[in-house]
């Protein structure tokens, strides 16, 4: 069986993002492969301790990746502040392939298009993919799913970080399917009896206060904030007061735009013009929304540049949507290439995280291995890029773990979905499946 193959058959999707299918990247022919562990998001080392703690079987899932592309060459992409992962990959790297990329601490060093300049020095199209660039970029927990799935081991956990106003910040695998509420109660719980916590990332993640909602293949991990944080109150705010205050206060200075991640790559990503399309010029939203298309919604504009405290990312956000549903693609009229001032506009995280008032709050998360098996499991369809699954289970069924219990065609944009416990379908429809414990 190809690694393609043995990838669609264990599951797997990109761990760092959207949920890509990870075998259609294996299907590619490239020049490199690149392995993203930057991590850039404030607070979160999940990425850290998995290459501090499992490089061999990381650098295993990444070599297999170099031999089923033939790529020339791959390309480790990790902060220089993360020494001890660092010494980690150096053991597995000596007469490979593979040359380890030591990049700043700064935001977003994770984004794609920059890691792919970073590493290989070759700028994606406006609109384009890290293959257009004869590259394909894996998060490292995704090679890691796949060195085990050349074990035979289908995905069925998540590697998460939980932290912030918690008593035991913690790294540590999870079934997938499990609530927030049990990873939660793992970590001792909160220091606060008034929190919220946000999903995924401060800058990229959602604000939730709802402990029922599951592990997915892509949940990164919860960061916990005392209810009356900055962030909490500022992204509490609906969408139609984010606009009024927009419109109202915007006084166009353009430090959104100057210090755009994107923008300073040479991609036409300009959101102090989007924010004219909160309604203070008569120009129209088909020509301000177009400067939107490229925007990666990385955050920074909103909660970094902006000396008013505005909210462009959003106004981006929102521009990305009335294009879509315009069927309006902006063309970048100029070639992409690289501001001059780039290097001296990178978001330092320690600034970011001064700016955004967690700083007391980076805490170390060291890796727990001793998560209990939970009760019961609710293992959504649709965790993934692409279409979802159909459920295959009946409810009484005895399942084991690695069973599958959701499938999609091999010709198909999708991922297949694992029971990533013992025990016995309690429910069946199209959006989930739940299994309790035996």
């Amino acid at each position: 069986m190809s690694l393609k193959d043995i990838i669609f058959h264990a599951g797997i999707v990109g761990a760092g993002g959207a949920g890509f299918p990870t075998h259609i990247k294996a299907s590619s022919k490239v020049d490199f492969v690149v392995a993203n562990g930057a991590e850039c998001e404030p607070l979160l080392h999940k990425d850290f301790e998995i290459t501090k703690h499992f490089a061999k079987e990381i650098i295993s899932g990444m070599n297999l990746m170099i031999a089923e592309t033939s790529a020339q060459k791959g390309y480790f992409g990790m902060k220089s502040k993360n020494q001890e992962a660092i010494d980690e990959v150096k053991k597995y790297i000596k007469n490979s392939k593979i040359e380890l990329s030591e990049l700043e601490d700064y935001y977003p060093a994770g984004d794609e298009y920059e890691l792919v300049y970073e590493t290989t020095k070759r700028l994606i199209p406006a609109h384009g993919i890290p293959l257009d660039v004869g590259t394909v970029v894996n998060n490292v927990e995704t090679l890691y799913n796949i060195s085990q799935a050349q074990k035979g081991i289908s995905l069925t956990e998540k590697f998460v970080c939980v932290t912030g106003i918690v008593k035991n910040p913690s790294t540590f695998f999870v079934p997938i399917g499990t609530t927030f509420r049990q990873l939660l109660d793992f970590v001792g719980g909160t220091t606060s009896r008034e929190y919220v916590f946000f999903v995924g990332g401060i800058m990229m993640g959602k604000l939730s206060d709802n402990l029922d909602e599951v592990v997915t293949k892509t949940t990164a991990g919860l960061i916990f904030l005392p209810a009356e944080h900055y962030l909490a109150n500022r992204m509490q705010r609906t969408t139609a007061d984010m606009n009024r205050i927009g419109k109202s206060a915007c006084d166009q200075c353009s430090y959104c735009t100057e210090f755009c991640p994107r923008y300073l790559m040479g991609y036409d990503v300009q959101p102090h013009k989007v924010m004219r399309s909160l309604g203070f010029t008569t120009s129209g939203n088909a020509i301000w929304n177009e400067y939107a298309d490229l925007c990666s919604t990385c955050g920074l504009c909103s909660l970094y540049s902006c000396p008013e405290d505005l909210y462009p990312r959003e106004a981006c956000v929102q521009g990305k949507e009335y294009l879509r549903n315009e069927k309006i693609k902006h063309i970048q009229p100029k070639e992409v290439k690289i501001h001059p001032i780039k290097n001296g506009r990178k978001v330092p995280l320690k600034k970011l995280m001064s700016k955004l008032n967690v700083t007391l709050l980076n805490y170390e998360t060291p890796f727990q291995n001793n998560f209990p098996i939970p009760k019961e499991v609710k293992i959504l369809m649709k965790q993934h890029v692409g279409i979802s699954a159909k459920p295959i289970v009946v409810i009484g069924q005895k399942v084991k773990k690695g069973e599958l219990i959701g499938k999609i065609d091999e010709n198909q944009l999708g991922s297949l979905i694992h029971s990533s416990i013992d025990g016995i379908v309690t429910h069946v429809s199209n959006e989930f499946v739940r299994i309790k414990s035996e």
